[in-house]
């Protein structure tokens, strides 16, 4: 029996069952369930009497014998009952399906296991289907005092495919393939880690003899499935910088100094000038930069963005930026066309909503090398979009491209530009070292000087009208206003109706002319978003009444209160994204979450960690404990976390201590070519061939 073979090679399991298994549980071959894992264990060490029984609808185990069988009618179909017995008392074993195939199999005054939810009724005990084993068969099966449980589903358990078959094959398997299970670590490691050897672990992990054996197994499998993940991402950093050539800046030139002692408008915190240097020794090696740029809302990413830019325009190349939507590409355009107006270089925006002329002119200009700094969104993916010779290419926000859309931007080049991913939605370290572990990391994590914290606070419905009278008292002061609706694509029509009652509302309690407001949501054509946020942003309208358009990028420094309707909706990570559009100027700003008063325990979690803390990587340690490692990194970037049995959220340490052992090895076997690593170097080579090289795209 080999593990590549598939389930159809157990005893019992038909060619529809292994399709069944396939379907409900994504297991295809015997390795898929030798590695499909238990979710919880039953405590099996304990038989009771029956005259010990209590009524506590607990699990229990019994040995006895059934004495009777007899089938009751019911108003509807019938019940099989039978009289199960031992030396101190008898209860009843009841059946409501398959009684044929339990009167052929059920052997009168035999001695049995029975295992099942006891019931009280009438002051006597019973078990509906329980699990049943003849006690010389129980006695032949691996003796585990903890019984396994798998994640199963209806149609299976409907099928046929109950916990104990389930449990069957997975004994099976194991007895067949015990001896040929082969060791994926060396021995200094299982030595050094104090682990259990492979074969242990996989048996101590679906058949327990002890608790403290299945914690040992548990850590061994969850060590080694983080080891390799982080022996992954290391190599492919390691080969990306051996064999992936980049462009060398090696000047720091007359644009990057001009603009650097004359036109930035303020002093960069020492935070930003770090990742600044980390930045230029990157782009001065021979090696092809793939760095991560995270940093809060307002922590001045975009100039360091723009200074990247100039360095690869000072070493002959062309650069480019790219953001997820219009409203964003056109900020970061208005602003680095603001900051640059006095320097000799041209600079366009490429959006869907360019004129052809435009964009015909753009893309001759582009070619020509004449265009030095391109800004725009998906639509620099086109393959009519061709540089000159792109250097730099950095990606804003870049959770919201998927892996495939990021790809076209390495095509643009003979040799691949210098990448460089920002994101103002933290990644938690733990996140970062799973999801982003073949990456370089550098982080922002300090706002500017001078910038106030926004005051946080959570009103329920019934505070709406002190609410309103609060914007207008910042009105009076001459500040501007968000009123933020949800948007969630499954009811968008119910968010279009809320937003619009909103809207109304809003306009009965700040009437023209004393109040001007502007609405923006997604419905509307991009010409028309854009006048409603130009009128806002010129002041020409006092309160802004959107969805969550205006979550990423909107800068708007004279607006001071942001009100987020229905904030329950929302998650952490959008909160604080919505947060960071006040506070931008240099006034004391407001964000006031509104809610119902019927909030579930994870959302009053939500809307009391907005309240305690500004702080993104906080609140990205909570989101992750709440939501888990796949959902906040969406279905594009969540492979990587696709784990068998080890959680990044709840194994820190180990994945830690993962990542420091993979570490330190490569460090003095790189190629893994020690006759002691060979047995690591085998594993790596087979999990490499189930990757793809989207790691050296960001």
């Amino acid at each position: 029996m080999n593990l590549n073979h598939p389930l159809t090679y157990l005893k019992g399991v038909s060619n529809a069952k292994a399709s069944l298994i396939s379907s409900e549980l994504g297991i295809h071959s015997l390795n898929g369930l030798l590695h499909f894992f238990p979710f919880r264990y039953i405590d099996r060490t304990k038989f009771y009497k029956i005259k010990e029984l209590v009524n506590n609808e607990s699990d229990v185990q019994i040995i006895g014998k059934i004495t009777s069988l007899r089938t009751v009618q019911q108003k509807r179909g019938s019940r099989l009952v039978a009289t199960f017995q031992d030396e101190t008392g008898s209860m009843e074993i009841i059946w409501f399906k398959g009684h044929k195939w339990i009167k052929d199999y059920i052997k009168l005054n035999t001695a049995y296991v029975a295992y099942g939810k006891l019931n009280f009724f009438k002051s006597s005990f019973s078990m509906v289907h329980p699990e049943m084993d003849l006690v010389s068969e129980y006695k032949r099966k691996i003796q585990s005092k903890l019984q396994p449980v798998y994640s199963s589903t209806e149609k299976l358990t409907n099928k046929g495919v109950s916990n104990k078959i389930f449990r069957g094959y997975v004994q099976e398997l194991i007895t067949h393939i015990f001896e040929s299970i082969q060791e994926t670590l060396p021995q200094y490691f299982t030595e050094q880690f104090q682990l259990l050897d492979k074969r242990q672990a996989l048996l101590n992990i679906h058949f327990p003899n002890s608790p403290e054996l299945l914690a040992k197994a548990q850590y061994r499998l969850k060590f080694e499935e983080l080891f390799f993940i982080q022996l992954q991402l290391l190599k492919k950093k390691m080969i990306r910088k051996q064999k992936i050539k980049g462009y060398v800046f090696e000047e720091v030139g007359k644009n990057f100094n001009t603009f650097y002692k004359d036109h930035l408008p303020f002093d960069l915190t020492n935070a930003q000038k770090r990742v600044l240097k980390e930045i230029r020794k990157d782009v001065a090696s021979h090696a092809h930069m793939n760095r991560l740029l995270q940093g809060d809302v307002g922590s001045g990413k975009t100039i360091v963005a723009l200074l990247s830019m100039l360095l690869a325009i000072d070493n002959g190349f062309q650069a480019t930026i790219m953001a997820p939507t219009e409203i964003l590409a056109t900020q970061h355009f208005n602003a680095m066309d603001s900051l640059l107006k006095e320097m000799d270089i041209t600079l366009e925006l490429l959006t869907g909503s360019t004129k052809a002329s435009k964009r015909k002119q753009i893309h001759k200009d582009l070619e020509s090398g004449d265009l030095k700094i391109l800004i725009g969104t998906h639509a620099l993916l086109e393959d009519k979009v061709q540089f000159h010779n792109l250097g730099i290419a950095i990606i804003d926000e870049q959770h919201r491209f998927g892996v495939a859309q990021r790809s076209k931007m390495w095509q643009k080049n003979e040799l691949p530009p210098h990448i460089l991913v920002m994101t103002a939605t933290p990644i938690p370290r733990t996140l970062a070292m799973s999801v982003y572990g073949d990456l370089d990391i550098s982080v922002i994590d300090e706002l500017p000087p001078g910038r106030k914290e926004v005051k946080m606070v959570h009103r329920y419905d019934s505070n709406r009208l002190s609410v309103f009278n609060f914007m207008k008292q910042e009105i009076a002061k001459g500040k501007q206003v968000y009123v933020v609706y949800p948007l969630i694509q499954e009811s968008e029509a119910m968010d279009y109706k809320d937003l619009m009652d909103g809207y109304e509302s809003i306009s009965r309690e700040f009437p023209s002319p004393n109040y001007q407001i502007s609405i923006v949501h997604g419905k509307m054509k991009a010409e028309d978003k854009e006048y409603e946020m130009q009128r806002f942003l010129k002041g020409e309208t006092q309160i802004m009444v959107a969805t969550t358009v205006i979550e990423v990028g909107v800068n708007v420094p004279n607006a001071s209160v942001m009100v987020i309707e229905s904030a329950e909706r929302f998650g952490l990570s959008q909160l604080h994204q919505l947060r960071g559009r006040v506070g931008r100027g240099a006034d004391q700003s407001y964000c006031v979450l509104l809610s119902s008063f019927k909030l579930s325990k994870e959302a009053k979690t939500r809307l009391q960690t907005m309240v305690e803390t500004t702080d993104g990587f906080k609140i990205a340690e909570v989101d992750l404990k709440l939501r888990g490692p796949g959902n906040i990194m969406g279905t594009q970037q969540s492979g990587v976390l696709s784990l068998k049995i080890a959680d990044v959220v709840k194994d820190t340490s180990i994945l830690k201590k993962a990542r420091n052992v993979a570490i330190e090895l490569l460090s003095k076997d790189p190629e893994l070519s020690l006759p002691e690593n060979r047995l690591i170097k085998n594993t790596y080579a087979v999990l490499a061939k189930r990757t793809g090289i989207w790691s050296n795209i960001s």
